[in-house]
């Protein structure tokens, strides 16, 4: 299959098609083509939490940090008592080195979820 076969496919049908064969690939551990699909389907249904976690998710799976941090940053401008995204985003901070500015997230992830420091 070369480049412009796979990007048709990749791109066809419909919008819950696209999600459905997103949700295979990231199953399959092939994180970066699930951010390819992913990426049309957030696009057409932005309203949509679901498939935006599932991107962020996938961009953090192939070490694709920037896009992740950019993600997971809308997703809380949009959706702030997200507790998911407040631990991935802490999480993805970590990854690149920003402790400091993870805790935060981190903390309020941890308390989102019930568990406060002793």
């Amino acid at each position: 299959m070369n480049a412009s076969t796979a990007s048709g496919y990749l791109e066809h049908g419909t919008t819950a098609e696209r999600w459905e064969r997103a949700r295979l690939f990231f199953d399959a551990k092939e994180y970066a083509t699930a951010a390819r699909v992913l990426g049309t389907v957030t696009a057409e249904a932005p309203e949509q939490l679901a498939p935006r976690l599932l991107l962020a998710r996938a961009y953090y799976h192939s070490a694709q940090l920037s896009p992740a941090e950019r993600e997971l940053r809308a997703i809380l401008d949009r959706w702030p008592v997200e507790d998911y995204a407040q631990l991935m985003l802490g999480r993805t901070l970590e990854r690149q080195g920003r402790a400091a500015e993870a805790a935060p997230y981190l903390r309020i992830a941890a308390a989102m979820a019930g568990e406060f420091p002793e």
